[in-house]
């Protein structure tokens, strides 16, 4: 794989730090990412959590407007921190879910605050375009797991008169937090192998009356090591995005207890269930995770519609919990992800990839990330 990969003209080492929420990768994991010359990514949802004065303004609130003006606030403290931290190299990407309910208004503050990049999964983001047309320099990056969400967006954008600036295949059988698969027994198919789905988007993007070495596209899932990344290059792939390794990093954002979780857990800690969006999930298997598992086929037949969110901002779209769906996860997951965000390892809930982490459950610089991935030798200390 080439050391670097150019994504709306913007040039980057070609390893790119996924999204982790809520407030895993804020400002210093994504700055400190992108002054190493990769894309650094700050995940948008719930940002206020990093932040005390919004936090006593907006903690037990339960005005809706409050928390998502809250939470607009945070975002582009995160991203001018971030762009900050980067001393101008490479890029600070934000990622939205489309699956949460602010996620129009956490695209358009993102590319105001000035995001390089906007990165969204969990959810096809076809109206993208259109929601950053005023920001025509901010490159636009869907994440799919297989070639007819692709083809699907291709379609759709093109008929807008813009083309993704890079895709991120994020493979189910392998990557942490929400995945592209529809049901469990999805996860491990065949048809989202990276030898088989990478070819058939380039294929896609040709059909398109696109170049396909003109949109890179961006392997994601279980890149854990040089080989992985040969592998990845050997499908097709122009960069890789990793998540997991990055979050047990020295300059993560969250507690260091979160970064033990992840740092010890084996394979038979790993749980795959259904997220109250609606989507098979990948977390450790915690005192509360599995106290949940225990009980979820109960809780998934009593399912009933709420009359509100219990934090009462609603920050899904869809939520198996509020809404009574009995296939979706019976728990708020906002609650849970902002307990492990502080480290709360029996509350929390802790998304982590299938695979072993680079370093065992050594706590490393994002430096040594790269070293290694890149497999280059170590650079001197930044001045």
């Amino acid at each position: 794989m080439q050391d670097s990969f150019s994504i709306r003209g913007k040039q980057a080492l070609a390893l790119v730090q996924g999204g982790m929420g809520v407030g895993i990768s804020a400002h210093r994991l994504a700055g400190s990412v992108a002054r190493e010359g990769g894309v650094g990514t700050v995940s948008s949802v719930d940002l206020r959590r990093h932040h005390a004065d919004l936090m006593r303004a907006t903690g037990r609130s339960r005005d809706k407007a409050a928390v998502e003006r809250a939470n607009l606030v945070a975002l582009d403290r995160e991203i001018h921190a971030a762009r900050e931290l980067s001393r101008g190299n490479g890029l600070v990407a934000v990622n939205v879910m489309r699956a949460v309910s602010q996620y129009a208004g956490y695209v358009r503050q993102a590319c105001a605050s000035g995001a390089d990049a906007i990165v969204v999964g969990a959810g096809l983001a076809l109206d993208l375009p259109e929601l950053t047309e005023d920001w025509p320099a901010v490159a636009l990056v869907p994440i799919v797991s297989e070639a007819r969400a692709a083809a699907l967006i291709l379609r759709r954008w093109l008929r807008r008169g813009r083309a993704p600036d890079a895709i991120v295949i994020e493979h189910p059988r392998y990557a942490g937090g929400h995945l592209g698969a529809a049901r469990l027994d999805e996860v491990r198919d065949a048809r989202f192998d990276f030898e088989r789905v990478l070819p058939e988007i380039r294929a896609a993007l040709h059909a398109a009356g696109l170049d396909p070495d003109g949109i890179p596209l961006i392997a994601a899932g279980g890149i854990n090591s040089p080989a992985r990344v040969a592998a990845a290059r050997a499908a097709g792939a122009a960069a890789v995005q990793v998540g997991t390794p990055f979050a047990v990093t020295e300059e993560c954002d969250a507690h260091a207890n979160f970064k033990r979780v992840l740092a010890d857990a084996k394979a038979e800690d790993i749980a795959v269930f259904m997220s109250v969006a609606g989507l098979p999930a990948r977390a450790v298997r915690t005192p509360w995770l599995a106290a949940y598992l225990d009980k979820e086929a109960v809780l998934q037949r009593r399912a009933k519609v709420r009359r509100q969110c219990t934090l009462a901002w609603d920050c899904l779209a869809q939520c198996g919990l509020r809404d009574g769906l009995p296939r979706a996860g019976q728990f708020c997951i906002d609650h849970h992800l902002a307990a492990a965000l502080r480290g709360d390892t029996e509350r929390g809930l802790f998304f982590r990839g299938s695979e072993a982490l680079p370093f065992g459950a050594e706590i490393r610089p994002v430096r040594d990330l790269f070293d290694h991935l890149l497999e280059r030798r170590p650079l001197a200390a930044a001045a």
